[in-house]
């Protein structure tokens, strides 16, 4: 659980500075849950710089509730959280001052979004909140209050989150939590704990480290299936399960990228060992002797460019009937009738006689191309659009010059055709053949998924 805060301060000395403004969202790692914001009276001067920036002046804090009065409940609200702040160091400071001025002890854990964007999204120009944001296509209103800026840095800290493919933030978190409660949650705690969402969980042991992660349309019912489940592995998980934390995507396609890279990352001692690759069959094109296009389906190689791949020969065969049907290509030329003379079809009139040499091969080509640039993203450059984590927001695939680039989330008020603003937000991810087979399977699978074709150079 996360307490993510700004402050607004009246300036001045070191360690002699009060607050005017404090805005705190108590954050789940999901979604805000509680939220606290006040004006409040530092009971001292307001350097005039300060008033120039946030805007904030003593006329407006008179009638405002002074530090002692609020103390309580930002207590209550920080309570088993860790602190996130941009420039946290600074934050928890001040927080620690004013405790310090009642004679109380405040302490938390601290993280910093500052430290944290610097490791997670190397190479911004800057990492002012302003800024940082600015690039990042995060929308902030009343920037230097701390309403506003609160706000963003709760987005930004999602974003992070989504970028941390290590894990590093929330195995500490879920390590520090274990090591100072104690805790010994029982499997129906757990459960009842869990959303039934689209994501990616991550099952924990009690010292924090990941021992197994997956991916699943319903988390809670996913988790109740290993934790209830008679299999020689979900056994092992019960014994070993402390906690389970959860990332959610919304997209199943996003879901199923992360799962993959996110295994291959941190390697969990419960996960089997990946197999090579995640499908067996491939689908090549080669010319004839006779210069038409053949299509025939082959056991996935690695020495091959192929133009979609397939799970298993079953599915792949199935594509390929569809696609005879639907761009009225032969059966002999794409391997489903082995034939010396005409093929089926062609004696009922749905094939134009390419494999009696009847239809030129120029005219026939063209529809086996119009099949292949629609299933192969060989080359191009483009986007793929689909749900994102709630309704204002949507998920992203970004695909260069034929290469998976990474995944990201934006929200809907940003243009995201915008190569930069587009670049910024996607989580960098590695592009291999089974990435490639995660994506193109999902694309003929979800016909009305969004995809939009880039022009890189604008």
């Amino acid at each position: 659980m996360y307490a993510i805060l700004d402050i607004e301060t009246t300036g001045g000395k070191y360690n002699e500075e009060g607050i005017t403004e404090i805005a705190i969202y108590k954050f789940d790692g999901h979604k805000v849950i509680d939220k606290f914001i006040s004006l409040v009276n530092p009971e001292r001067e307001i350097q005039p710089f300060v008033v120039n920036l946030t805007g904030i002046n003593s006329n407006m804090l008179k009638t405002a509730p002074k530090f002692y009065e609020v103390a309580k409940r930002i207590v209550e609200i920080t309570e088993d959280c860790i602190i996130v702040a941009h420039n946290s160091e600074f934050d928890y400071r001040i927080l620690r001052t004013e405790f310090k001025r009642l004679g109380f002890g405040f302490k938390r854990e601290t993280l910093c979004t500052v430290e944290l964007s610097k490791q997670l999204i190397p190479d911004q120009p800057s990492y002012s909140l302003g800024k940082l944001t600015r690039s990042l296509g995060i929308p902030v209103s009343d920037r230097h209050r701390a309403n506003g800026d609160a706000m963003a840095t709760v987005k930004l800290f999602k974003m992070l989150l989504t970028k941390d493919l290590d894990k590093y933030i929330i195995e500490n978190n879920i390590k520090k939590a274990v090591a100072e409660k104690r805790l010994n949650p029982n499997h129906k705690i757990i459960i009842d704990a869990l959303p039934a969402v689209t994501g990616v969980y991550y099952i924990h042991d009690a010292e924090g480290k990941i021992i197994y992660i997956g991916k699943s349309n319903n988390i809670k019912h996913r988790i109740n299936q290993h934790l209830t489940n008679n299999s020689t592995k979900s056994k092992k998980l019960q014994l070993q399960v402390a906690s389970v934390t959860y990332e959610k995507t919304g997209s199943e396609l996003i879901a199923l990228l992360k799962e993959s890279e996110e295994i291959k990352r941190n390697k969990p001692i419960h996960n089997r060992a990946l197999r090579r690759n995640i499908f067996t069959h491939a689908l090549y094109s080669y010319q004839d002797e006779n210069d038409y296009t053949i299509l025939n389906i082959d056991i996935a190689d690695g020495k091959k460019t192929p133009i979609t791949t397939f799970t298993n020969r079953q599915s792949a065969k199935s594509f390929m009937f569809k696609a005879v049907e639907a761009y009225n290509l032969c059966q002999k030329l794409t391997g489903l009738y082995p034939t010396k003379s005409s093929c089926f079809n062609y004696t009922i009139k749905q094939c134009f006689g390419a494999c009696i040499k009847e239809e030129a091969p120029e005219s026939y080509n063209k529809r086996v191309q119009q099949l292949i640039e629609k299933h192969s993203y060989d080359n191009k450059d483009m986007i793929i659009i689909d749900k994102g984590r709630d309704i204002e927001e949507r998920s992203v695939i970004y695909i260069q010059n034929g290469v998976f680039k990474g995944l990201g989330f934006f929200d809907l008020n940003y243009q995201i055709t915008n190569i930069e603003v587009l670049q910024s937000i996607i989580t960098p991810m590695e592009n291999n053949r089974d990435t490639q087979h995660i994506i193109q399977s999902y694309l003929r699978k979800n016909k009305r998924l969004k995809v939009l074709h880039l022009n890189p150079s604008k």
